[in-house]
């Protein structure tokens, strides 16, 4: 057994950093009275090889301890215990059994015993903890690569489970690599044949998996451990440092194939729960530094629904929250990142709304990620709505708006025409007061949370008893409409108005200006048999099922091409340097309804039409949500046209004529066009003259 000795260190960089001749060791901890440093030589160890403990006088400066062990390679396993006052109505919860985990750690080791009870119970939990991993990030060869910074109004986001993606024993992966960074790989052509320019991957934090109920498995990883290590579990082999390397090796892969890698990241709580939860690091380092507290600082305030919120406007916090991101963008080369939950980084100790709140700004502001995408979940779960209010210039915003008004006017709503319009021109009713680009928008019919698309019109309710919460769970307010049968049917009539509806859905999305978002599977019909919360699912609820890529290949075939075409036209390019406002004015919206400039903005319209003229093509777009056909005037083209309007989209008919594109689209000959019930339609013509 290799004894290592112990020398004084230095409190900066915070984690464990690797020099020639060592590590460096150094964790915040600033109410603890004493700390050590464990060495394990195997995951599952009981007895570390070795504990050095830190003396006091040499290895702490102010609220930092730390030390340099000559020695020390990467692949090393460590972590800490840190003894203290545990005294919760204070706001003190040390525990000197408990190991803790490096929050800097680069890669955790889960022990295959690994047990989130263990950290709950009194007693050493050595055996069944997580553990910290010694990483030296300067070992990989990146050969070249950076981030891509692709403008945002020249991307299409597919968000997407690096699990479930491959998960599938029909996805054509070897056994070994599915479900993992390698696995997706292997997928990549598939992602270019779609066309999607960006992946937004769901949590690929180290996170803890048996934060579910029992009998499941925590699949989405909306529950941290660590802000620093991708998470083992997507790691096709067991070395130390095998999800570091994996990882890279994916975002490599993916920019070579021109796809920019955006992360869900949760900085807004962790999967240490509320008072009754587990320590793994936070509550055992420093528990009213990391947490927001409530009156009685036994218990913790709740922002998150997860029964803890991070204090992320602290000092520590906010560095912590920093240097993770500064870390993902400069070690691991992601391109941006959808913050969970955002608006909790908006509020201070005590949980109050800040106007100008630190984080924020200095993400904002920070020159490290100016070249990296932002973006908000512009609202938490105990009400904090901030969506068109989201501070700063840079941030985009998911667009929960859009979602919903597009849902509402595709089931048939009433009194939905006039937001449909709005959400079709990058919701200047939400975003136009801030003189911002019409990116600013990310919008969405569906994501990861609530029903899949081909749910959202199979479904009037949610199903969600496997998740054993007693269909309790996951929202009641879908806007879904089954189409006149609950789940699936053989019905053809029933069958066609939902491929149509699908149709429908896509078409407004990628039509839409700002930036559009779909969800992984979406284009094969995925289904989740009516769960609307499928984040304990780690089954084939959750996994794309390959098999649907043929049986459903009209769907994925009209979503392929109409991704195409929306990366063709000019007015989504957004070459002008235009605010929104100065782009709609220079576009020259005409509004319409059956008849030319007459829209029925009214309580009972379920129709709309709409003429935009971009720099290459005039478009006259029909929207019929109405259970019945209806003749629209069509726009008469400019004096001197050469040419005719051309019909390339119409999704009440069937594939291939639903999306001819540009060469075989047919001629629209006359002036008026019969839109199909529950359709959407795209004429153009080429501007020659």
């Amino acid at each position: 057994m290799m004894e290592f000795e112990n020398r004084p260190g230095r409190s900066y960089p915070l984690g464990a950093t690797v020099y020639k001749d060592g590590v460096n060791f150094c964790v915040y901890s600033k109410n603890s009275t004493a700390m050590e440093l464990l060495f394990f030589r195997y995951p599952d160890a009981a007895t570390p090889t070795q504990i050095i403990r830190l003396d006091p006088k040499l290895n702490r400066t102010f609220q930092y301890w730390h030390l340099f062990v000559p020695g020390v390679r990467p692949g090393q396993l460590y972590a800490y215990r840190a003894s203290g006052p545990f005294e919760p109505e204070l706001g003190h919860r040390f525990d000197p059994h408990k190991l803790l985990i490096d929050p800097y750690a680069r890669c955790i080791s889960v022990p295959e015993g690994y047990d989130r009870d263990a950290g709950a119970l009194t007693g050493d939990n050595s055996a069944l903890a997580m553990k910290s991993v010694v990483v030296d990030p300067s070992l990989y060869d990146w050969e070249g690569d950076t981030p891509l910074q692709r403008p945002f109004a020249q991307t299409v986001i597919y968000e997407m489970h690096v699990g479930g993606f491959t998960r599938h024993p029909n996805s054509g992966i070897t056994s070994e690599l599915r479900g993992t960074y390698l696995g997706l790989i292997e997928k990549i052509p598939y992602l270019v044949d779609l066309g999607i320019t960006a992946v937004e991957l769901l949590p690929v934090f180290q996170f803890d998996e048996q934060e579910a109920p029992d009998g499941l498995t925590n699949y989405w990883g909306y529950n941290p451990v660590s802000f620093f290590a991708p998470h083992r579990g997507y790691s096709a082999y067991e070395g130390p440092v095998c999800p570091i390397n994996e990882f890279r090796d994916m975002v490599k892969a993916l920019h070579r194939a021109g796809i920019e890698v955006i992360l869900d990241v949760v900085y807004n709580h962790t999967a240490e729960s509320d008072h009754t939860g587990p320590t793994f690091c936070y509550k055992g380092l420093e528990n009213s530094t990391y947490y927001i507290l409530g009156k009685d600082k036994s218990r913790y305030t709740d922002y998150s629904g997860t029964g803890n919120t991070l204090n992320a406007n602290h000092s520590v916090v906010r560095r912590l929250i920093l240097d993770s991101l500064h870390y993902w963008v400069g070690e691991m080369h992601v391109d941006g990142f959808r913050f969970d939950l955002a608006s909790i980084l908006s509020r201070d100790e005590s949980g109050t709304p800040l106007a100008n709140p630190p984080v924020l700004w200095e993400i904002e502001t920070d020159p490290v990620l100016a070249g990296t995408k932002l973006i908000a979940e512009a609202w938490d779960a105990a009400g904090l709505y901030q969506v068109g209010s989201f501070i700063g210039a840079k941030w985009k915003e998911w667009n929960g708006r859009f979602r919903d008004d597009v849902r509402s006017f595709i089931r048939g709503d009433p009194g939905i025409v006039p937001k449909v319009a709005s959400r079709l021109l990058a919701s200047p009713d939400i975003y136009g007061h801030e003189e911002r680009e019409p990116e600013q928008s990310i919008n969405f019919v569906t994501s990861h949370d609530g029903f899949t698309l081909n749910d959202q019109v199979s479904y009037d309710y949610k199903h969600n008893h496997a998740n054993h919460e007693g269909n309790k769970d996951g929202q009641d307010y879908n806007l879904s409409w089954n189409c006149g049968i609950e789940g699936p049917t053989d019905n053809p009539t029933i069958e066609n108005l939902r491929v149509r509806q699908i149709k429908n859905f896509f078409t407004i999305n990628l039509l839409a200006l700002s930036v559009p978002m779909l969800v992984m599977g979406d284009e094969v019909r995925r289904s989740q048999l009516g769960n609307n919360n499928a984040y304990c699912q780690d089954n084939p609820i959750s996994w794309f099922d390959w098999s649907m890529l043929e049986k459903n290949a009209e769907i994925h075939r009209f979503v392929r091409r109409l991704i195409r075409f929306r990366l063709s036209l000019d007015v989504f390019k957004d070459d002008y340097g235009l605010s929104l406002a100065q782009l709609l004015k220079l576009a020259r919206i005409r509004w319409h309804g059956v008849k030319l400039n007459e829209p029925d903005w009214g309580v009972d319209s379920h129709s709309l039409a709409f003429s935009i003229r971009g720099r290459s093509a005039i478009f006259h777009i029909i929207l019929n949500a109405f259970w019945e056909a209806l003749e629209f005037d069509i726009s008469p083209l400019p004096s001197g046209a050469k040419t005719v309007w051309k019909r390339v989209i119409d999704t009440s008919l069937d594939s291939p004529d639903d999306f001819c594109g540009w060469k075989r689209a047919p001629d629209v000959l006359g002036m008026k066009y019969k839109a199909g019930p529950r359709s959407v339609v795209v004429l153009v013509v080429e501007r020659g003259w």
